[in-house]
């Protein structure tokens, strides 16, 4: 008997689209007024005091300062709160890395695997991972999970996009990104060059391409041996055809031309991933509308690719017009991306754009916006109720819900915090000999 239950047979092409089917997996049936706070929609109708969001089968039924409350509603109170839409993390390996240092656990790579490109991370996704609800209860509601490198890769593989409210169809759209990297470390993938690193990539792009237009005469072996497998070519077919984006990995100002020079050349959706000198080039990558993942606390030549960093690199690409979106790259800890978002608003940029930069523009980057990303009547209900300004780092999130499902409060780190606290009360309850002395 093969059990399927927990990854590709919950898929389809027509997945992606499927919303409310989604919505109905999360929703538990309960209608949400949130009432009072300071709703900052990230939508048309911008930001709204003392406003309320009505929650409804999954969705936004309402939002607005004059919302008319059905009578079974549960009312939330979030009276001198900000409510916003839930944090999307654009590039993450949840439920594919639980601990960094055991590889049973770490599913994010192809090693040497001879798959580069249909490595697909989505069959491996444990959606019961600590981690999840770690970062959940903090306001992360989405999150794309994304493959890394292999020993001898330049080509990653696919990202999935999912949802962190649940472990049954978890996973929003699959096949949602290809990943793949440039720079100093598509040069040691490729033998030590930047040059070879961008050989072996169009090289590939090139035989997918021609596959695609040969795929009968490939299969009845009239024609030339490719660098990568079947399977690679076909999945490399949504990328050439500009209806998968290319998230490619690339710091060096120089490397990012490159990488912009090969989008022209084959017409692809490019996004850029890392950018630490990508101010240096923001005209370029306004012009050809390409987006960049980067972390605002980027600010040290860790490398020599990074040698440009500067805590102003999300504020100068934003003023020249670039899509910006942030991600820290530590999964463990994706949460304190609004501590590094209210970095990037100390060092220039404007408040709102910030929230934005966390919420909507990672759903506008992989074409989520029309579900998620704001508050909106219709759309998927990711709300996050916070107890003062996000970027701030005394701030937490009071209340979230994910698909219009209110998410419990509690993970692994507040149960064992839960539990020694206690310990610590009882102690005061019991006799002396019974108390471990507390080191000093």
């Amino acid at each position: 008997m093969l059990c399927v239950a927990c990854s590709p047979a919950d898929r389809s092409d027509g997945y992606a689209d499927n919303a409310a089917a989604r919505s109905a997996v999360h929703a538990d049936g309960k209608t949400y007024a949130i009432t009072g706070g300071t709703v900052y929609t990230l939508g048309a109708a911008g930001k709204i005091e003392h406003g309320t969001v009505l929650v409804k089968d999954g969705k936004i039924a309402a939002v607005g300062a004059n919302v008319d409350i059905p009578a079974d509603a549960e009312r939330i109170d979030a009276s001198g709160k900000i409510v916003t839409p839930g944090i999307f993390d654009p590039q993450s390996q949840f439920g594919i890395v639980e601990v960094g240092a055991v590889k049973e656990t770490r599913d994010a790579s192809a090693g040497d695997s001879r798959f580069s490109a249909a490595f697909d991370v989505a069959d491996a996704i444990n959606p019961r991972s600590v981690l999840i609800p770690v970062n959940r209860i903090a306001g992360v509601t989405r999150a794309m999970v994304s493959p890394t490198n292999g020993d001898k890769h330049i080509i990653a593989g696919r990202g999935a996009i999912i949802d962190l409210g649940s472990t049954e169809g978890f996973i929003h759209r699959d096949a949602a990104a290809m990943f793949a990297a440039l720079g100093e470390t598509g040069a040691e993938q490729a033998g030590g060059s930047r040059a070879a690193a961008m050989l072996a990539l169009r090289e590939a792009l090139q035989d997918a391409k021609d596959y695609a237009d040969n795929t009968s005469a490939y299969a009845s072996n009239q024609r030339r041996k490719y660098a990568l497998t079947r399977l690679d070519l076909e999945a490399l077919g949504p990328v050439l055809a500009g209806e998968e984006p290319l998230v490619l990995h690339v710091e060096r100002a120089s490397d990012i031309e490159a990488a912009l020079r090969l989008a022209r050349d084959f017409k692809l959706k490019l996004v850029v991933s890392g950018g630490a000198e990508a101010w240096m080039v923001a005209d370029e990558l306004a012009a050809a509308h390409v987006p960049v993942l980067l972390n605002p606390l980027e600010d040290l030549p860790a490398h020599f690719e990074t040698l440009g960093s500067t805590l102003e690199n999300a504020a100068r690409l934003q003023k020249a017009g670039v899509l910006i979106a942030f991600a820290t790259g530590d999964t463990h800890n994706a949460r304190n991306v609004t501590q590094a978002a209210g970095n990037a608003v100390a060092n220039g940029l404007p408040w709102l754009d910030a929230l934005k930069a966390l919420m909507l523009n990672p759903a506008r980057i992989y074409g989520m916006d029309q579900d998620v990303g704001t508050l909106e009547q219709g759309k998927l209900a990711d709300v996050v109720v916070w107890s003062g300004d996000p970027l701030e780092l005394s701030t937490f999130a009071d209340q979230v819900f994910i698909a219009g499902r209110r998410v419990p409060m509690v993970s692994r780190q507040t149960m064992l915090r839960d539990r020694y606290m206690q310990a610590i009360r009882d102690q005061h309850a019991m006799s002396p000999g019974y108390i471990k002395p507390m080191a000093l």
